[in-house]
């Protein structure tokens, strides 16, 4: 890499830290290309994105940063995961690091929080931002539901009691 590519990259990896909602440290030596693949797929999915970087080059981007914390972690060889959802990243790591004993997580930082590994695995249990959406609009809906169902009901029991005279009438006749 020339000094000019360093330069850019390193300024474009200063803006990824400062515009995500959580970041990643984790080793991955032994993890072949195949799996490193599969695993930047699977970020990707999830609305995340996984880079390797020189630990000099990203200790130098993380200066300034509210991530400035975790600069201890880039020893060896590490990889840096980070999304916009704070949520996503810890989550998709965490998860590959289950079925792939290769991968270990250092720790990250969430805005100015610093996390050790445990930290990291904790966050990766919450429900992401669109699940806790999704949750809310079936809180808001159901009441609403349950209120259209009061109020209809009097007028189907209504219906039942006409419908049974009704069909009295007939048999009647």
């Amino acid at each position: 890499m020339e000094r000019a590519e360093k330069r850019e990259f390193v300024t474009e990896l200063n803006e990824v830290f400062k515009a995500s909602g959580s970041v990643v440290v984790a080793h991955y030596a032994g993890v072949t290309v195949a799996q490193m693949n599969d695993f930047r797929s699977k970020m990707r999915a999830a609305g995340g994105t996984v880079k390797v970087a020189k630990n000099r080059l990203a200790k130098i981007a993380l200066q300034g940063t509210e991530s400035e914390g975790i600069i201890d972690l880039f020893k060896g060889q590490t990889l840096i995961a980070y999304s916009v959802d704070p949520i996503v990243a810890p989550k998709v790591v965490v998860d590959f690091a289950k079925t792939n004993d290769k991968v270990v997580v250092l720790g990250g930082s969430m805005g100015t929080t610093t996390l050790n590994a445990e930290g990291v695995k904790s966050l990766a249990t919450l429900p992401s931002l669109d699940e806790l959406r999704g949750r809310l609009l079936g809180m808001i809906q159901t009441p609403a539901t349950r209120i259209a169902s009061v109020v209809a009901a009097p007028a189907s029991q209504l219906a039942r009691v006409f419908a049974a005279y009704a069909k009295k009438d007939e048999e009647a006749a």
